[in-house]
């Protein structure tokens, strides 16, 4: 076989050879970042061989500045270790689908956020939705989308400034779900929050 580009490779795929879709996926992940960092090199002048064993390490590229939160989760996921837990093609088709049809989620940026994960082994811990239903759906709290959606709640962003004086507003009555809503909402607004000044990066 011919030599293979090892930056862009699955580490199944440089150790075993084995390709799949799933590498494909990988390397996906890799063209997404060269993208979205206007052309740099993955892994900049990193040798290949460091380049594999950072891989191996658990080490990740990290997000392009001006990138957004949910496009880096893409490629983290398309990074995974186990290939088996990388999304399959359609799930990448559906997923960006998704932000098409809700660009106001593309507007939260990686520099803008506190605390985001650093490599796919830390994102069970967090979760970055596109809409409010799925947010909702994700808390076991689907069934008030439609209030929310009534009262114009309609984007993350909205649903991030509500207080418990909102959510008992639009017809959230019972106290345990008041609670979890308002904790949830905590959360987002956490990972959402904004760093007020940025300043320049030296």
């Amino acid at each position: 076989g011919g030599k293979i580009p090892i930056r862009w490779t699955a580490p199944e795929a440089i150790a075993y050879r084995k390709f799949s879709s799933a590498s494909d996926a990988w390397s996906y992940g890799i063209v997404m970042w060269e993208v979205m960092s206007y052309g740099e090199r993955p892994y900049w002048e990193m040798s290949n061989q460091d380049v594999i064993l950072s891989i191996e390490e658990g080490y990740r590229l990290p997000a392009p500045m001006g990138c957004p939160v949910s496009l880096h989760q893409l490629m983290l996921h398309c990074w995974q270790k186990e290939r088996n837990h990388r999304p399959k093609f359609s799930d990448i088709v559906s997923f960006l689908d998704k932000l098409i049809r809700n660009p106001s989620a593309l507007n939260i940026l990686v520099e803008d956020i506190l605390g985001l994960p650093e490599s796919p082994g830390e994102m069970a811990e967090y979760h970055f939705f596109v809409t409010v239903t799925e947010w909702l759906d994700s808390i076991k709290m689907g069934q008030y989308a439609s209030n929310f959606m009534a009262a114009g709640f309609t984007t993350l962003d909205l649903v991030c400034r509500m207080s418990i004086d909102d959510i008992r507003r639009i017809g959230v009555t019972l106290i345990g779900h008041q609670r979890r809503i308002v904790s949830s909402v905590q959360t987002l607004r956490l990972q959402m929050m904004h760093i007020q000044e940025k300043g320049f990066h030296v």
